[in-house]
């Protein structure tokens, strides 16, 4: 398995800096598999943290009013923060880079730097596993993606969990089509702790190959997940699902204003470009501020923003973004 998997066409992860003091950490984490411990939160709450991601002011665009999230969602009341990567590569991100003792003692220590950065939002860890790997060979089916073996999935479930932390499967769907590879996670899906990523850029046209091309996704294939995902949260009496949506340009996500809220999903565009703080804040506010659909999210790269942009974004300059977003990923 590890032979056939791609590395991704994201940048070398090699190495991962500290963050901070990891020994005696004690980080109060929710605990959001224990669903009954979540409350519904009135309306005038929901739009008082709205407000606070706006830093006080609104726009024409922000914030995104749709209906008050369903009990138990984890949006807008809390930030959650995400170590991105794949068990079987050390280059793919932090999780899969480090032992799972050192992995988790890692998380707690940043997500404890965001909870300081921004004290009225309680801070959620969270374990972003790439499910489906984008190959740049077709496979037995021809689908320029590979899909993780469960016993994978299952590790990273018993780290999560170890944590306090919840978890996001993400797909690079390649040839395939996002809709049949969420509905493969199912089994997973179905556990109230457990969410969405798909990443536009591995989203293939016919003839094309994963790493030769930046990758694209239409409305309609969102629309398509999130009313599966809407379905499941029904059928199951599951608290809302958190869809993470990646994007860096304006062709991996066309027709944004098409895609559709529901009460069961809450979709967050996360920008998921590497550079300099200058240049990362320009591809937010053009395909991320610009362009509203829900909730924002924002990714950090360890070692190639510091290579390629001088240093690494501190939470407290992530939150002056406007909207400032609710979902952090560190690669």
């Amino acid at each position: 398995m590890a032979g056939m998997l791609s590395v991704s066409c994201s940048p070398d992860q090699r190495q991962f800096p500290d963050v901070g003091r990891e020994k005696h950490l004690v980080l109060d984490a929710v605990d959001s598999h224990k669903q009954d411990t979540v409350p519904a939160f009135p309306e005038e709450t929901y739009s008082r943290i709205l407000l606070h991601l706006n830093h006080g002011r609104k726009s024409d665009k922000w914030p995104v009013h749709g209906t008050v999230p369903a009990k138990g969602a984890l949006l807008p009341y809390n930030r959650i923060m995400a170590f991105y990567g794949n068990l079987y590569s050390t280059r793919m991100g932090i999780l899969g880079a480090l032992p799972p003792d050192s992995l988790v003692a890692r998380l707690k220590a940043q997500a404890l730097q965001w909870q300081q950065a921004d004290t009225l939002l309680p801070v959620i860890p969270a374990l972003h596993y790439i499910a489906v790997t984008a190959q740049r060979q077709p496979g037995k089916d021809n689908r320029y993606r590979l899909r993780m073996p469960h016993s994978q999935i299952d590790r990273v479930l018993t780290m999560a969990r170890s944590a306090g932390a919840i978890t996001f499967l993400d797909i690079q769907q390649g040839q395939s089509e996002a809709l049949p590879e969420a509905m493969s996670l199912e089994k997973y899906l179905v556990q109230p702790d457990v969410h969405l990523g798909i990443d536009p850029e591995y989203a293939m046209k016919a003839g094309q190959v994963p790493c030769s091309v930046i990758g694209s996704l239409d409305a309609a294939a969102v629309n398509a997940v999130t009313v599966y995902l809407a379905a499941l949260v029904q059928a199951h009496n599951l608290p809302p699902k958190v869809l993470v949506v990646h994007r860096f340009t304006q062709a991996m996500l066309t027709n944004y204003s098409s895609i559709v809220r529901r009460p069961e999903v809450q979709i967050v565009i996360n920008m998921d470009g590497f550079g300099s703080p200058a240049k990362k804040r320009d591809s937010y506010n053009s395909w991320i501020s610009r362009q509203p659909v829900e909730y924002t999210g924002f990714k950090l790269f360890y070692t190639v923003d510091p290579a390629t942009g001088g240093r690494l974004m501190e939470p407290a300059e992530v939150l002056k973004l406007f909207p400032s977003p609710v979902y952090i990923q560190y690669q």
